[in-house]
């Protein structure tokens, strides 16, 4: 158990990737026509480029929000793509086929143009999502299941186990004629609470701030700073250097109230004890929970506190149902403090990261590439060396420098990637991180010249600002190459290591003028009218109806757009094929 604990903390590490479907379409044969209808998320609205061999100006493409119905003859395909006010997707394709049909959609057929889109006023109607957002709400779903695992082994949460079973035998035996099969289903009841509440917290933040902003959430400098140090407490409450709790009122009067109440009723309240009790651990695992999966989708939140609650969940039911477990488990103890102080560990790294976005979106540059990782270097060091018991904490016991196989080999590994990240102090890759680090293109400890920087800043033709990367393409005669990205965007930076580092695709974008565009860069222009984040987001939105990064789109010294534009892949000969030059 104490094996499985300690391989537990460090499952925080895992990120998810970014991820945005806000439109969903059904179809349906209405007599000859077929009938199209489109969800569009609360926040977005949708641009149609084309319909069929039918093409729309991009200038003056239709834009639709809610639902909208479209009647056409015969099934064509449809190019279109969603924006909110922070981001667009790439645009795609959907062609109706007979396996989309939807039979909920209403038979009356609307007063639509049978070659151009137009609105309806219709219910919304409930569609299948694209699989990638399947597999999208899978990810937030499995994370959450693995931060409910990982709550479970928090010094707030472990104790209360045979507590909640204690409850549940006394007020079993309190009932005449309890049976078994009764004790299974107040059990089952218990562990239904507990996900009642966390999926109705998911709930209620989905519907307090919306789509949109929940999308934002995740690329916000203010929210990053914010989260930023919430984390930083609760590192230092586990750490010892103070105690973080609810106030005992709260967990006092639930506590009463499932005693006075009988039935479903005192479960429930039950399950709310559990939660007001565990919050001061259980609080950063949600909350991160929750920033990571509101850039995926409007349903992610809630879809990852469910996982969270199952997990959370199980223990506390299959205790209570068969309560001798319960003799089998380890008590609290220096096992627990160890566990409490490496997740402290795990949550000072993982801050960084949210400081991080906030720090390039404003340029501060007090977190580049350099500073970040050698703060890495020193907490996984230390935390190795707490590990093995050569550096503890108050809160340890005499026991803590009895070192344990188990503890000897997790030290290691701890100690082995702090050394594992010592290169990239002077612009080695460190692929294993690149979706956490600042972009290399912060990097000023560099050993060989030209060595960093998203793999194209070798000379003078790499940009960050459109006209002027604009006006020396054109007065060099070269072909640009741009590059929507952002600082807090991971998938960017897995493409700069991936893809932009690799060195057959770096010998061919020594061919191009190379023109980085961050959308959530904070800082004003000169000219004072908008920050350079929504400059670059506009030119993306307006000129190639995107705002989903990465991006890239090649053009010519005239300005003028040379093929199709490039998302995200990590396919490397994929790219060197998709560049013309």
């Amino acid at each position: 158990m104490k094996k499985i604990v300690l391989l537990l903390s460090f499952l925080p590490l895992m990120m998810m990737a970014e991820i945005v479907e806000p439109v969903h379409w059904s179809g349906e044969r209405v007599g000859d026509s077929i009938r199209l209808t489109a969800v569009i998320d609360e926040g977005f609205h949708m641009t149609i480029f084309a319909i069929g061999d039918k093409e729309f100006d991009a200038w003056d493409a239709p834009e639709y929000t809610g639902t909208y119905v479209l009647t056409l003859a015969q099934a064509q395909p449809i190019r279109f793509n969603a924006c909110d006010d922070k981001m667009c997707t790439a645009p795609q394709t959907w062609l109706y086929e007979p396996a989309n049909e939807n039979p909920s959609v209403a038979s009356e057929e609307p007063s639509v143009a049978s070659e151009e889109p137009s609105v309806a006023n219709e219910e919304q109607t409930a569609t299948t999502p694209e699989p990638i957002q399947e597999r999208s709400l899978w990810w937030v779903f499995v994370m959450g299941l693995l931060g409910g695992l990982l709550a479970i082994f928090t010094p707030c949460v472990w104790p209360i186990i045979p507590m909640t079973v204690s409850f549940f035998i006394k007020r079993n035996g309190a009932q005449r004629g309890t049976t078994n099969r009764q004790t299974i289903r107040d059990a089952v009841l218990y562990g239904l609470s507990i996900i009642i509440i966390y999926v109705g917290l998911g709930l209620l933040i989905t519907a307090i701030f919306g789509a949109s902003a929940l999308n934002a959430l995740s690329t916000n400098a203010v929210v990053n700073i914010i989260f930023f140090l919430i984390l930083v407490v609760f590192a230092a409450s586990f750490f010892g250097a103070f105690e973080l709790t609810l106030p005992s009122s709260w967990s006092t009067k639930m506590s009463a109230k499932s005693s006075a109440t009988t039935g479903f009723l005192s479960i429930l309240f039950m399950a709310f004890t559990l939660v007001i009790v565990s919050f001061s651990c259980t609080g950063p695992i949600i909350g991160t929970l929750l920033v990571e999966a509101a850039g995926k989708s409007l349903l992610a939140p809630t879809v990852g506190m469910l996982g969270f609650a199952i997990a959370l969940a199980l223990p506390f039911s299959l205790f209570a149902m068969f309560p001798t477990m319960l003799q089998k488990l380890p008590k609290s103890g220096g096992w627990m403090n160890t566990f409490k102080v490496t997740l402290a560990f795990l949550e000072l790294a993982l801050s960084l990261k949210f400081l991080s976005v906030a720090d390039l979106a404003y340029g501060w540059h007090i977190l580049d590439r350099e500073v970040f990782i050698a703060l890495w270097v020193v907490l996984f060091a230390l935390l190795g060396l707490y590990l093995i018991g050569l550096v503890s904490f108050q809160g340890d016991d005499d026991e803590h420098r009895k070192t344990t196989v188990t503890r000897f080999f997790l030290g290691t590994v701890s100690l082995a990637f702090a050394v594992y990240m010592l290169p990239g102090l002077w612009g080695a890759p460190l692929k294993a991180i690149s979706a956490f680090a600042p972009p290399r293109t912060t990097q000023d400890w560099v050993l060989e010249p030209g060595g960093i920087g998203a793999a194209v800043q070798y000379d003078n033709a790499h940009f960050t600002d459109f006209d002027e990367g604009m006006t020396y393409a054109r007065e060099t005669g070269r072909p640009v190459l741009l590059d929507f990205t952002g600082f807090g965007c991971v998938n960017c930076r897995k493409m700069e290591e991936y893809v932009l580092d690799n060195e057959a695709v770096k010998a061919r974008l020594q061919n191009y003028v190379f023109i980085s565009l961050y959308v959530d860069d904070k800082r004003m222009r000169a000219d004072g009218t908008e920050s350079i984040g929504d400059y670059n987001s506009r030119i993306q939105r307006d000129r190639y109806q995107a705002n989903a990064q990465p991006f890239f789109v090649q053009l010519s010294p005239e300005g003028q757009q040379v093929g199709e534009a490039h998302a995200f892949s990590t396919d490397a000969e994929e790219f060197l094929q998709w560049l013309k030059y």
